[in-house]
């Protein structure tokens, strides 16, 4: 099996090099990822410029490749042809904080997974729900051991197609978790601001700022299961279609 590696943080960062190490007993790693931080950025694909591509080496001193693109522009470089042996599997991760509700559509290391989906292989997008003030290194061992347990039986049972698993570790020792919990997306409660100043010349420039966002426990959904501590596992599908809406838009058409 050979699986690719990924994230939205970086390629320096410390999740990215746990999720490879676990993976290893998998099969053979390739890692390419970004070469600086894309959180929040997205599904991009990179068109109005030419990306690079350059060998690094990580801390463990195991070969890595990074891009000046995006996650999901890394996951497509791959997967068009930059790497000689076929890729089986993407699986991006581990991200520092997250991943729940609406964060999908902004989530650079969600929008990698899916881009595996779009070229019609198994993605897993992986996450760490490290505590608010936390301070100092995180610990990324359970969430990592927690990731190659679900590839292995991805690998071994595959996923339907067009589907991408959106997976939320608890922190803290695989021990003090409850389990595992099969989750839908809950809604993710944004307390966005719009932060509004003046540089030395008198012109506006804008932040969005405001309070962390928040969500709402629903039972069976993933905040639910995250506080509970439970890992969640969310099925994502990138068929967007409200599909229950349509007899209705159909009845109106019919008098557009």
């Amino acid at each position: 099996m050979h699986l690719l590696v990924t994230n939205d943080d970086g390629i320096h960062a410390a999740g990215l090099q746990a999720l490879a190490r676990s993976l290893r007993s998998l099969g053979e790693v390739t890692v390419l990822a970004p070469d600086r931080n894309w959180s929040a950025s997205g599904h991009v694909k990179t068109m109005h410029r030419p990306l690079r591509v350059r060998e690094v080496e990580l801390p463990d001193g195991s070969p890595a490749l990074c891009s000046d693109g995006a996650p999901s522009d890394c996951v497509a470089l791959a997967l068009l042809g930059l790497l000689k042996r076929p890729i089986d599997m993407v699986v991006s991760g581990i991200n520092p904080y997250a991943n729940l509700g609406h964060d999908v559509t902004y989530s650079g290391t969600v929008t990698a997974a899916m881009e595996a989906v779009i070229h019609g292989l198994p993605g897993i997008a992986v996450s760490l729900d490290t505590p608010e003030g936390h301070s100092g290194p995180r610990d990324y061992s359970a969430a990592a051991e927690v990731a190659a347990a679900i590839a292995r039986r991805v690998a071994e049972d595959g996923l339907p197609r067009g589907v991408v698993l959106n997976v939320n570790v608890p922190y803290g020792a695989r021990e003090s978790m409850r389990g595992v919990a099969v989750t839908r997306q809950g809604l993710r409660v944004y307390r966005d601001e719009l932060v509004r100043r003046e540089d030395p010349r008198g012109r506006p420039y804008y932040w969005i700022g405001g309070e962390s966002p928040s969500g709402l426990s629903e039972p069976d959904t993933d905040f639910w299961a995250l506080r509970e501590k439970y890992v969640s596992i969310t099925p994502l599908q990138l068929d967007l279609t409200a599909a229950e809406q349509l007899p209705m838009l159909r009845q109106w058409a019919e008098t557009i």
